[in-house]
């Protein structure tokens, strides 16, 4: 990755060469052993410039790092401080069995949060507010490297609340739904946890699939139907395992703040955050081809007004649809698209794209005429 003239180095197969002048310039090293390359620390580089983040440097190398450049420890963290790539299921619930439900106490994923919590959401130590701010710099950058490769347009975003059960009707339509804009080009995104969210990246695993294979994964599923239901990660592992997904992607970005909502596996690329307030201003941020919003809670509530906040000033170059799905929820239970309409009639909002239907299949155009109109 290039990042501002500066190159990332993550393996020691990718140490480079000095310039004419014997010296080594902005460079960022990560979690490099220089130990394990003796001849390489005995050339006599020198480095100017360069960001050393986690690394393990030899004695005799250190008189050659120059004083323009940074020289972050490990931190001895329980998480990579300098991750330098996202997670997936496997890295997140790494040490979790499927044949053991017992085995999510102890896997990667719960060891952070247990000591995310036992250190305090609100920590007031210098060190751990340090690295969860270096972790959280490292996944965003990872994040964005991940979304260069794609048209800032094609990546929808789906919000809704946690408590959806994968046996209501409305989390199979946000499962066909998200399906459907998958094979039609786009990266689905969502907050990354159960519910509403878990919908979204099942249908994205699913794409390419047919509607009797989701339906028998729904099946599976249905056995543990809340994420607090004993077996909730462990038939999502089973529907991995039974319908391996290899050419579909899609973007979690879950947080330790909910952490206490396992972030769904079925996300290929998981960008986990510890601060909530980035995660939110990240998630909102991406979905540049509009956002979908399922019936939820008051974290629902948040995203949607945050999101018509980016609308109305046109925040990131211009507005992008906000689509409602569930007329009855949001014009009845909680009325909040009649609140906007009457505060775009009045000028108090500007430039809001809102549309509402109960018909997945019309979301999905409303979605495509903003994206590839030249389609619809």
């Amino acid at each position: 990755m290039t990042s501002n003239s500066y190159k990332e180095i993550g393996s020691l197969a990718e140490l480079p060469a000095p310039d004419s002048t014997g010296y080594v310039s902005r460079y960022v090293f990560q979690y490099i052993n220089f130990n394990l390359a003796p001849q390489y620390v005995a050339a006599g580089h020198f480095f100017t410039d360069c960001c050393f983040l986690g690394c393990e440097i030899p004695s005799e190398m250190e008189g050659r790092i120059g004083q323009t450049c940074l020289v972050f420890p490990r931190m001895g963290r329980v998480y990579n401080v300098f991750r330098g790539k996202m997670y997936d299921g496997e890295s997140l619930y790494e040490g979790y069995d499927p044949d053991n439900d017992e085995s999510f106490a102890t896997c990667f994923d719960s060891r952070v949060y247990a000591d995310y919590m036992a250190k305090g959401k609100e920590c007031n130590d210098i060190r751990e507010t340090l690295g969860r701010s270096l972790h959280d710099r490292s996944i965003g950058d990872a994040m964005r490297d991940y979304l260069d490769r794609f048209d800032e347009r094609q990546v929808v975003a789906v919000m809704g609340g946690h408590a959806l059960l994968r046996t209501e009707s409305s989390y199979r339509d946000v499962v066909l739904l998200s399906k459907t804009l998958t094979e039609k080009g786009k990266i689905m995104a969502s907050g990354g946890g159960p519910g509403a969210m878990e919908a979204t990246h099942l249908g994205a695993w699913m794409a390419g699939r047919s509607e009797a294979e989701v339906d028998d994964a729904l099946q599976i599923l249905s056995e543990s139907p809340s994420f607090r239901d004993t077996g909730w990660l462990r038939t999502a592992f089973a529907v991995r395992k039974k319908y391996p997904q290899v050419k579909y992607r899609s973007l979690g970005i879950p947080t330790w703040f909910y952490g206490h909502e396992p972030a769904t596996p079925f996300a290929t690329d998981i960008a986990k955050f510890f601060f909530n307030s980035v995660r939110e201003d990240v998630l909102l941020t991406v979905a540049k081809g509009g956002i979908i919003f399922s019936p939820g809670a008051a974290g629902t509530l948040q995203e949607i007004f945050q999101d018509a906040a980016q609308n109305h000033y046109e925040t990131y170059g211009y507005a992008s649809p906000m689509i409602f799905l569930g007329v009855d929820f949001f014009t009845r239970e909680v009325p909040v698209y009649t609140l906007l309409e009457d505060l775009m009639k009045r000028g108090k909002y500007k430039k809001l794209l809102l549309s509402i239907t109960d018909d997945r299949d019309e979301a999905v155009r409303s979605v495509l005429s903003f994206t590839d109109p030249a389609t619809c």
